[in-house]
């Protein structure tokens, strides 16, 4: 790997079993390497499974990762990757019924609206429930929307404590 190195997660919030090991194959296409991921029952959505992989690697893996994701339709997923130097963090959210939908993000988590979108809302928004409706575009609200019910099913999920070591 080389240029800046940054970090992520891939939170596959609802797939069927039988995609399980094609998601597996395509992480570890980006990312060069094995990946293996821990499948739980995911209980949102009784028969599909879910999973999370925390990933290190260069600037742009993010958009890779979510590309090699996108062309299957029966698959809910969000994909992060932290903000590096000079780089601005990103998240990927898909859903089947919506698609993709992909934000900046700052040191937090949070998104980040661009100004031309924010000026673009302001021009096309002749009222303020046209604003609404043009802020939650940028903000992704309907994915946000149809993705909350899978994350909070992933709360009782395994959780694996990382530690630096060295």
């Amino acid at each position: 790997m080389s240029g800046a190195i940054t970090r992520g997660v891939i939170f596959v919030h609802s797939a069927p079993r039988a995609l399980c090991p094609h998601i597996e194959w395509a992480a570890g296409t980006v990312l060069d390497g094995r990946v293996s991921l821990e499948w739980t029952e995911q209980p949102a959505a009784p028969g599909l499974f879910r999973a999370e992989y925390s990933w290190a690697g260069p600037v742009g893996t993010g958009a890779r990762l979510a590309s090699a994701l996108r062309g299957w339709t029966h698959l809910r997923y969000e994909i992060t990757e932290d903000p590096a130097p000079g780089v601005d963090g990103g998240r990927w959210s898909h859903t089947p019924e919506l698609g993709i939908f992909h934000a900046q993000t700052d040191a937090h988590g949070n998104v980040v609206v661009p100004e031309d979108r924010i000026r673009a809302a302001l021009e096309f928004a002749a009222d303020p429930a046209r604003m609404r409706h043009e802020m939650n575009l940028a903000l992704g609200q309907a994915w946000d929307d149809e993705l909350e019910p899978f994350r909070y099913a992933g709360a009782g999920a395994p959780v694996r404590w990382l530690h630096r070591v060295g």
